[in-house]
This record gives structure tokens, sequence and C-alpha cells, in this order.
């Protein structure tokens, strides 16, 4: 399939309510007027930026994924974002990915943001993933890892780099230039999912979800509001651009020591 649509979901997010943003994001969803391939919600789409995994975490067979698996049903598209989930112990930031209404990837948080105690509650995830979806490769990534080249880097030769977040108002310049530069320097298109309005700590939101190509065009949804808006990314697009501007090629090879 060279032709993707994806809907990016940039929602308000009710503070530690999880049934209240689920009902929100229904309604949201609803609002999708053609068939779509994916939809994108952003970094803990159900409870805001939380760290209080002990009351919010769930299993991967709770409410949340069950939700999830019936809007994948329902829209007959993949559906993902990330959640708070309990597991052997230990609490993680986790991306679900959601298709034909079974649970088929997940990737955990490698960067924990320590600058407000994420890495205190939350234990930080070990391996990149690629996600092969209708003859696309995807790698999804969480809010601070986009500050991290490296851990970004292309090596794998996916098509589309998927960053879903909780990235505040005051910081948004860093996050709209990280996007682009993610996107040149990758060489594929960057999807961007991230909430508007306030969190606890009075920190707006102001959303600036996007979708950047492979030379660093931007488009993106409107700054705080709530919207969802659907994009087509074209494979064949890609690979022209690739061939034209082979820089990829000439990437460094390295590996990752624990």
């Amino acid at each position: 399939m060279n032709i993707l649509k994806i809907a990016i979901v940039q929602p308000t997010l009710y503070w530690e309510q999880p049934l209240k943003n689920i009902e929100n994001l229904t309604i949201l969803i609803s609002q999708i007027e053609e068939n779509t391939h994916l939809i994108v919600l952003p970094e803990m789409f159900n409870t805001g930026f939380s760290l209080r995994p002990e009351t919010f975490s769930e299993k991967m067979d709770g409410l949340t994924i069950s939700w999830l698996k019936k809007v994948s049903i329902d829209t007959n598209a993949a559906i993902t974002g990330s959640l708070m989930i309990e597991e052997a112990g230990k609490y993680f930031n986790r991306l679900v990915w959601v298709e034909d209404g079974e649970g088929e990837y997940y990737y955990d948080k490698r960067h924990l943001f320590s600058l407000v105690g994420e890495d205190v509650p939350f234990a930080a995830g070990k391996e990149k993933v690629i996600i092969t979806y209708k003859n696309w490769k995807i790698a999804p990534f969480i809010c601070y890892d986009l500050r991290f080249p490296a851990w970004c880097r292309n090596t794998e030769d996916v098509d589309i780099q998927l960053y879903v977040a909780n990235w505040p108002e005051k910081r948004n310049h860093h996050w709209k230039l990280l996007l682009q530069a993610r996107a040149i320097e990758n060489q594929c298109f960057v999807i961007a999912s991230n909430r508007v309005g306030e969190d606890l700590w009075g920190n707006n939101h102001s959303g600036d979800s996007a979708l950047i190509d492979y030379s660093g065009e931007t488009k993106f949804l409107a700054s705080n509001l709530q919207a969802i808006k659907t994009f087509e990314v074209n494979k064949t697009d890609l690979e022209e651009y690739r061939k034209r501007y082979p820089f990829h090629l000439e990437k460094d090879k390295f590996k990752f020591e624990e």
C-alpha cells in the first residue's frame, strides 16, 4: 500500500480521569469522516502525564486496552497511544499498537523525564520497536525520546517515525524544531500527537501536533484547540526523494551499550 491515511488526535486531557478521557476521545474519533488506516493518540491519553502509576496503571487486559481494541474493530483501523501499564511488578509508560482488535506491538518509553521525576516510579524501556503495517515500517517513540537523536536514528530504514507526547507550550519551540530535525536527518515522515489544556502543575499544552514530510515540510494542527485531522502519506514520494538525495545511505553505524 503506497498511500496511508493517518488521523492525528489532539485532545484536551482531563487530569487522572480515565473514563472522562476515553469518553472524550470516543467522541473525537467518531468525527473522522473518511476511511482511515491509523489513529494516533498522545502520551498517557487516558490520564494526562501522571506520576501515580500505583493508582492509575492498568494491566495489558485492562479497561483502556479493551477500549482500544473496540475502536480498532469499529473503525477498521490501527490505533496507538501510550498509557501507564503494570507488568511483572514494574510500571511502564507504554505505547500500545492495536490493529484488527488485537494488541500487535508495544514500546516502553526509553528516556524517562527525570526533570519531574518520571524515572522514579517508571522503569525505562530497553528496546526499539519496528512496526510493520500495510507495507510501511514505523518506529514509535514517546515524548522525551525526541531529544535523543542517536536513539531515534533511522538505522532500520523506517518510513515513518511516530511521536506521542505531553509536551508543554513553554517548550513548544523545541518540539517543533526537533520534530523537523528528526524528519530531515532520518529522511522519513514524522507523525506527532500532543495534547492541549493544563496539567496538575498549571502547565499549558498548545498541542502543535503535526505531519512532517521527509524534507521537513510541516503541517501543524491548530494550536490550543482540541482537534482531529486526517493526513495522507505517500510511500512512492518518499522513495523517489531518497533516490534523488541518498543521504541516508551514508549514515553512521553504531551500537548501544547498557
